[in-house]
Protein backbone atom coordinates (compact mmCIF):
# COMPACT_ATOMS: atom_id res chain seq x y z
CA UNK A 1 0.00 0.00 0.00
CA UNK A 2 2.70 2.35 -0.76
CA UNK A 3 1.89 5.45 -2.46
CA UNK A 4 4.87 8.59 -3.14
CA UNK A 5 7.45 6.43 -1.85
CA UNK A 6 5.50 6.06 1.89
CA UNK A 7 3.14 3.64 2.88
CA UNK A 8 -0.46 4.67 3.80
CA UNK A 9 -1.77 4.39 7.20
CA UNK A 10 -4.69 6.75 6.95
CA UNK A 11 -7.59 6.93 4.63
CA UNK A 12 -10.73 8.89 3.95
CA UNK A 13 -13.63 7.54 3.12
CA UNK A 14 -16.05 9.93 1.12
CA UNK A 15 -19.83 8.87 1.05
CA UNK A 16 -20.67 5.35 2.82
CA UNK A 17 -23.10 3.81 0.83
CA UNK A 18 -22.70 0.54 0.03
CA UNK A 19 -19.48 0.82 -2.14
CA UNK A 20 -17.87 3.35 0.44
CA UNK A 21 -18.86 1.18 3.30
CA UNK A 22 -17.35 -1.99 1.47
CA UNK A 23 -14.03 0.05 0.69
CA UNK A 24 -13.95 1.07 4.20
CA UNK A 25 -14.18 -2.37 5.06
CA UNK A 26 -11.36 -3.33 2.89
CA UNK A 27 -8.83 -0.64 4.18
CA UNK A 28 -9.55 -1.50 8.01
CA UNK A 29 -8.80 -5.61 7.65
CA UNK A 30 -5.49 -4.64 5.91
CA UNK A 31 -4.29 -2.55 9.10
CA UNK A 32 -5.81 0.76 7.74
CA UNK A 33 -7.24 4.13 9.89
CA UNK A 34 -10.06 5.26 8.45
CA UNK A 35 -12.04 8.33 8.80
CA UNK A 36 -15.55 8.79 7.15
CA UNK A 37 -18.38 11.00 6.33
CA UNK A 38 -21.31 11.12 4.69
CA UNK A 39 -24.26 13.37 4.97
CA UNK A 40 -27.03 10.96 5.19
CA UNK A 41 -29.91 10.12 8.51
CA UNK A 42 -28.13 6.99 9.56
CA UNK A 43 -25.12 7.02 7.88
CA UNK A 44 -23.04 6.19 10.75
CA UNK A 45 -25.18 2.93 12.09
CA UNK A 46 -24.90 1.30 8.58
CA UNK A 47 -21.63 1.90 7.99
CA UNK A 48 -20.68 0.47 11.35
CA UNK A 49 -23.27 -2.66 10.76
CA UNK A 50 -21.62 -3.54 7.11
CA UNK A 51 -18.47 -3.26 8.48
CA UNK A 52 -18.61 -5.59 11.53
CA UNK A 53 -20.25 -8.18 8.50
CA UNK A 54 -17.58 -7.61 5.67
CA UNK A 55 -14.77 -7.80 8.88
CA UNK A 56 -16.46 -11.75 9.22
CA UNK A 57 -16.45 -12.32 5.94
CA UNK A 58 -12.93 -11.33 5.58
CA UNK A 59 -11.85 -12.86 8.62
CA UNK A 60 -12.04 -16.44 6.59
CA UNK A 61 -9.11 -14.78 4.47
CA UNK A 62 -6.97 -14.54 7.26
CA UNK A 63 -7.36 -10.76 6.72
CA UNK A 64 -7.53 -9.40 10.82
CA UNK A 65 -6.46 -6.30 10.43
CA UNK A 66 -7.24 -4.12 13.16
CA UNK A 67 -7.42 -0.44 11.14
CA UNK A 68 -9.36 2.47 13.64
CA UNK A 69 -12.58 3.41 12.20
CA UNK A 70 -13.94 6.94 12.86
CA UNK A 71 -17.00 8.43 11.69
CA UNK A 72 -17.20 12.19 11.48
CA UNK A 73 -20.04 14.62 9.97
CA UNK A 74 -18.16 17.00 7.82
CA UNK A 75 -15.83 16.50 4.34
CA UNK A 76 -12.78 18.48 6.06
CA UNK A 77 -12.71 16.57 9.11
CA UNK A 78 -12.31 13.62 7.45
CA UNK A 79 -9.57 14.62 5.47
CA UNK A 80 -7.59 15.55 7.98
CA UNK A 81 -4.16 13.50 8.10
CA UNK A 82 -5.42 11.36 5.10
CA UNK A 83 -2.99 10.03 3.25
CA UNK A 84 -5.31 8.50 0.18
CA UNK A 85 -9.08 9.37 -0.33
CA UNK A 86 -11.65 6.95 -1.70
CA UNK A 87 -14.41 9.32 -3.21
CA UNK A 88 -17.95 7.06 -3.15
CA UNK A 89 -21.05 10.10 -3.87
CA UNK A 90 -23.79 9.84 -5.75
CA UNK A 91 -23.36 9.44 -9.74
CA UNK A 92 -24.18 13.23 -10.26
CA UNK A 93 -21.17 14.97 -12.58
CA UNK A 94 -22.12 18.32 -10.79
CA UNK A 95 -22.19 16.61 -7.59
CA UNK A 96 -19.05 15.07 -7.74
CA UNK A 97 -17.39 18.24 -9.85
CA UNK A 98 -18.00 20.08 -6.73
CA UNK A 99 -16.83 17.61 -4.07
CA UNK A 100 -13.97 16.61 -5.60
CA UNK A 101 -12.67 20.54 -6.22
CA UNK A 102 -13.43 20.83 -2.41
CA UNK A 103 -11.35 17.25 -1.53
CA UNK A 104 -8.46 18.75 -3.93
CA UNK A 105 -8.27 22.36 -2.31
CA UNK A 106 -8.06 20.73 0.94
CA UNK A 107 -5.74 18.63 0.61
CA UNK A 108 -1.22 18.35 -0.16
CA UNK A 109 -0.79 18.13 -3.61
CA UNK A 110 0.97 14.53 -2.76
CA UNK A 111 -2.82 12.95 -1.58
CA UNK A 112 -4.39 10.62 -4.12
CA UNK A 113 -7.75 11.14 -4.87
CA UNK A 114 -9.60 8.00 -5.75
CA UNK A 115 -13.66 8.56 -7.20
CA UNK A 116 -15.38 5.04 -7.39
CA UNK A 117 -17.53 6.20 -10.38
CA UNK A 118 -19.29 3.71 -12.31
CA UNK A 119 -20.08 5.79 -15.76
CA UNK A 120 -18.62 9.05 -15.36
CA UNK A 121 -16.05 10.19 -17.30
CA UNK A 122 -12.86 11.33 -15.46
CA UNK A 123 -12.33 14.32 -17.70
CA UNK A 124 -15.82 15.76 -16.86
CA UNK A 125 -15.48 15.31 -13.06
CA UNK A 126 -11.77 16.99 -12.45
CA UNK A 127 -12.64 19.75 -14.43
CA UNK A 128 -12.73 22.09 -11.34
CA UNK A 129 -9.62 20.82 -9.85
CA UNK A 130 -6.61 22.57 -9.29
CA UNK A 131 -4.58 20.21 -9.35
CA UNK A 132 -6.64 17.58 -11.55
CA UNK A 133 -2.99 15.16 -12.03
CA UNK A 134 -4.07 13.80 -8.53
CA UNK A 135 -7.33 12.76 -9.06
CA UNK A 136 -8.45 9.56 -10.49
CA UNK A 137 -11.32 7.03 -11.33
CA UNK A 138 -10.58 3.51 -8.98
CA UNK A 139 -13.74 1.78 -10.01
CA UNK A 140 -14.36 -0.99 -7.97
CA UNK A 141 -16.90 -4.31 -8.69
CA UNK A 142 -19.62 -4.36 -5.39
CA UNK A 143 -19.30 -5.20 -3.19
CA UNK A 144 -15.10 -4.07 -3.21
CA UNK A 145 -14.19 -6.11 -0.44
CA UNK A 146 -14.70 -8.95 -1.79
CA UNK A 147 -14.64 -8.62 -5.86
CA UNK A 148 -10.91 -8.23 -6.76
CA UNK A 149 -11.05 -5.54 -9.78
CA UNK A 150 -10.41 -1.84 -9.58
CA UNK A 151 -10.70 -0.04 -12.78
CA UNK A 152 -7.98 3.04 -13.00
CA UNK A 153 -8.27 6.13 -15.01
CA UNK A 154 -5.56 8.04 -14.91
CA UNK A 155 -4.33 11.80 -15.97
CA UNK A 156 -0.79 10.10 -16.49
CA UNK A 157 0.95 6.94 -16.55
CA UNK A 158 2.88 7.70 -13.05
CA UNK A 159 -0.44 8.19 -11.23
CA UNK A 160 -2.01 5.04 -12.41
CA UNK A 161 1.22 2.97 -11.17
CA UNK A 162 1.21 4.29 -7.64
CA UNK A 163 -2.74 4.16 -7.82
CA UNK A 164 -2.50 0.24 -9.02
CA UNK A 165 0.22 -0.11 -6.06
CA UNK A 166 -1.95 1.00 -3.11
CA UNK A 167 -4.80 -1.28 -4.76
CA UNK A 168 -2.40 -4.54 -5.58
CA UNK A 169 -1.73 -3.93 -1.61
CA UNK A 170 -4.95 -4.67 -0.41
CA UNK A 171 -5.42 -7.44 -2.72
CA UNK A 172 -7.39 -6.21 -5.14
CA UNK A 173 -6.50 -6.90 -9.21
CA UNK A 174 -6.49 -3.26 -10.62
CA UNK A 175 -6.69 -2.90 -14.55
CA UNK A 176 -5.43 0.46 -16.26
CA UNK A 177 -7.16 2.21 -19.25
CA UNK A 178 -5.36 3.63 -21.39
CA UNK A 179 -7.98 6.21 -22.48
CA UNK A 180 -11.16 6.82 -20.84
CA UNK A 181 -14.27 5.68 -21.80
CA UNK A 182 -17.92 5.71 -20.62
CA UNK A 183 -18.82 2.66 -18.51
CA UNK A 184 -15.36 1.73 -18.51
CA UNK A 185 -13.87 -1.60 -19.00
CA UNK A 186 -16.58 -3.66 -17.21
CA UNK A 187 -19.67 -1.80 -17.03
CA UNK A 188 -19.30 -2.09 -20.77
CA UNK A 189 -19.35 -5.41 -21.30
CA UNK A 190 -21.44 -6.48 -18.74
CA UNK A 191 -24.29 -3.96 -20.63
CA UNK A 192 -23.79 -5.45 -23.69
CA UNK A 193 -24.49 -8.89 -22.48
CA UNK A 194 -27.25 -7.70 -20.34
CA UNK A 195 -28.22 -5.87 -23.64
CA UNK A 196 -29.11 -9.37 -25.23
CA UNK A 197 -30.13 -11.05 -21.95
CA UNK A 198 -33.24 -8.37 -21.95
CA UNK A 199 -33.67 -9.36 -26.07
CA UNK A 200 -34.44 -12.65 -25.24
CA UNK A 201 -36.93 -11.65 -22.70
CA UNK A 202 -38.69 -9.55 -25.45
CA UNK A 203 -38.37 -11.97 -28.34
CA UNK A 204 -39.49 -15.05 -25.93
CA UNK A 205 -36.68 -17.21 -26.50
CA UNK A 206 -36.81 -18.35 -22.48
CA UNK A 207 -37.65 -17.37 -19.35
CA UNK A 208 -36.02 -14.96 -16.96
CA UNK A 209 -34.57 -17.91 -14.44
CA UNK A 210 -33.53 -20.05 -17.89
CA UNK A 211 -31.59 -17.21 -19.49
CA UNK A 212 -29.84 -16.34 -15.95
CA UNK A 213 -28.98 -20.04 -15.32
CA UNK A 214 -27.25 -20.09 -18.92
CA UNK A 215 -25.10 -17.44 -18.32
CA UNK A 216 -24.41 -18.75 -14.44
CA UNK A 217 -23.93 -22.62 -15.16
CA UNK A 218 -22.29 -22.11 -19.05
CA UNK A 219 -19.57 -19.38 -19.87
CA UNK A 220 -19.63 -17.56 -16.36
CA UNK A 221 -17.97 -20.55 -14.94
CA UNK A 222 -15.29 -20.05 -17.33
CA UNK A 223 -15.29 -16.09 -17.35
CA UNK A 224 -14.41 -16.59 -13.59
CA UNK A 225 -11.03 -18.31 -14.56
CA UNK A 226 -10.24 -16.01 -17.58
CA UNK A 227 -11.72 -13.68 -19.95
CA UNK A 228 -13.47 -13.97 -23.53
CA UNK A 229 -10.25 -13.42 -25.29
CA UNK A 230 -8.47 -16.48 -23.58
CA UNK A 231 -11.54 -18.42 -23.69
CA UNK A 232 -11.30 -18.43 -27.36
CA UNK A 233 -8.00 -19.06 -27.40
CA UNK A 234 -8.36 -22.27 -25.60
CA UNK A 235 -11.09 -22.99 -28.05
CA UNK A 236 -9.07 -22.86 -31.01
CA UNK A 237 -7.12 -25.67 -29.76
CA UNK A 238 -3.54 -25.75 -30.75
CA UNK A 239 -3.80 -23.55 -33.28
CA UNK A 240 -5.11 -20.80 -30.40
CA UNK A 241 -6.58 -17.61 -30.83
CA UNK A 242 -5.42 -17.25 -34.30
CA UNK A 243 -6.84 -20.60 -35.38
CA UNK A 244 -10.19 -19.75 -34.08
CA UNK A 245 -10.88 -16.17 -35.44
CA UNK A 246 -9.14 -17.79 -38.86
CA UNK A 247 -12.11 -20.67 -38.35
CA UNK A 248 -14.62 -19.61 -36.37
CA UNK A 249 -14.32 -16.01 -36.64
CA UNK A 250 -17.55 -16.39 -39.51
CA UNK A 251 -19.80 -17.67 -37.10
CA UNK A 252 -18.97 -15.14 -34.73
CA UNK A 253 -19.91 -12.62 -37.01
CA UNK A 254 -23.23 -14.41 -38.00
CA UNK A 255 -24.26 -14.30 -34.17
CA UNK A 256 -23.26 -10.67 -34.23
CA UNK A 257 -25.51 -9.70 -36.77
CA UNK A 258 -28.53 -11.36 -35.49
CA UNK A 259 -28.13 -9.71 -31.80
CA UNK A 260 -31.06 -7.72 -30.84
CA UNK A 261 -31.26 -4.01 -29.62
CA UNK A 262 -33.97 -4.23 -27.36
CA UNK A 263 -35.73 -1.00 -25.83
CA UNK A 264 -36.89 -1.16 -22.56
CA UNK A 265 -41.02 -0.49 -22.89
CA UNK A 266 -43.29 -0.82 -20.20
CA UNK A 267 -44.04 -4.51 -21.52
CA UNK A 268 -40.46 -5.45 -21.93
CA UNK A 269 -40.04 -4.10 -18.04
CA UNK A 270 -42.99 -5.90 -16.94
CA UNK A 271 -42.13 -8.84 -18.47
CA UNK A 272 -38.57 -8.89 -16.80
CA UNK A 273 -39.97 -7.99 -13.22
CA UNK A 274 -42.10 -10.64 -13.18
CA UNK A 275 -39.33 -13.11 -13.95
CA UNK A 276 -36.72 -12.07 -11.51
CA UNK A 277 -39.75 -12.01 -8.80
CA UNK A 278 -40.26 -15.54 -9.73
CA UNK A 279 -36.76 -16.58 -9.68
CA UNK A 280 -36.49 -14.89 -6.80
CA UNK A 281 -38.69 -17.26 -4.75
CA UNK A 282 -39.84 -14.62 -2.47
CA UNK A 283 -36.12 -14.21 -1.09
CA UNK A 284 -35.50 -10.31 -0.01
CA UNK A 285 -33.25 -8.30 -1.54
CA UNK A 286 -30.95 -8.55 1.52
CA UNK A 287 -31.29 -12.87 1.44
CA UNK A 288 -30.08 -12.54 -1.87
CA UNK A 289 -27.26 -10.48 -1.48
CA UNK A 290 -25.84 -12.56 1.40
CA UNK A 291 -26.40 -15.74 -1.13
CA UNK A 292 -24.47 -13.68 -3.64
CA UNK A 293 -21.91 -13.02 -1.04
CA UNK A 294 -21.58 -16.55 -0.35
CA UNK A 295 -21.16 -17.84 -3.58
CA UNK A 296 -18.11 -14.63 -4.08
CA UNK A 297 -16.23 -16.20 -1.02
CA UNK A 298 -16.51 -19.61 -2.17
CA UNK A 299 -15.25 -18.68 -5.96
CA UNK A 300 -12.45 -16.60 -4.16
CA UNK A 301 -11.54 -19.73 -2.28
CA UNK A 302 -11.75 -21.80 -4.94
CA UNK A 303 -9.46 -19.31 -6.98
CA UNK A 304 -6.88 -19.67 -4.36
CA UNK A 305 -5.69 -22.97 -5.41
CA UNK A 306 -5.12 -21.60 -8.91
CA UNK A 307 -1.92 -20.06 -9.82
CA UNK A 308 -1.55 -16.48 -9.37
CA UNK A 309 -2.53 -13.75 -11.66
CA UNK A 310 0.65 -12.98 -13.54
CA UNK A 311 0.11 -9.14 -13.58
CA UNK A 312 -0.28 -9.45 -9.11
CA UNK A 313 3.41 -9.52 -8.72
CA UNK A 314 3.69 -5.94 -10.66
CA UNK A 315 5.45 -7.31 -13.63
CA UNK A 316 3.20 -7.76 -16.11
CA UNK A 317 2.08 -5.26 -17.97
CA UNK A 318 -1.17 -3.71 -17.40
Amino acid sequence: MAQGGGRVQRAAVIGCGTVGASWAALFLVHGLDVTATDPAEGAEERLRAFVEGARAQLAGFGLTGSGRLRFVPRVPEALDGAEFVQENAPETEALKRALLAEIDRLLPPQVLVASSTSALLRSAIVADCARPERVLVAHPFNPPHLVPLVEIVAGDAATAARAAAFYRGLGRRPVILRREMPGHIANRLASALYREAVNLVAEGVASVADIDAALCHGPGLRWAAMGPHMTYHLGGGAGGIAHYLAHLGPSQERRWASLGNPALTPEVQAAIVAGVAEEAAGLSVAELEARRDRALVGILKARETVAPDPAQDGTAEE
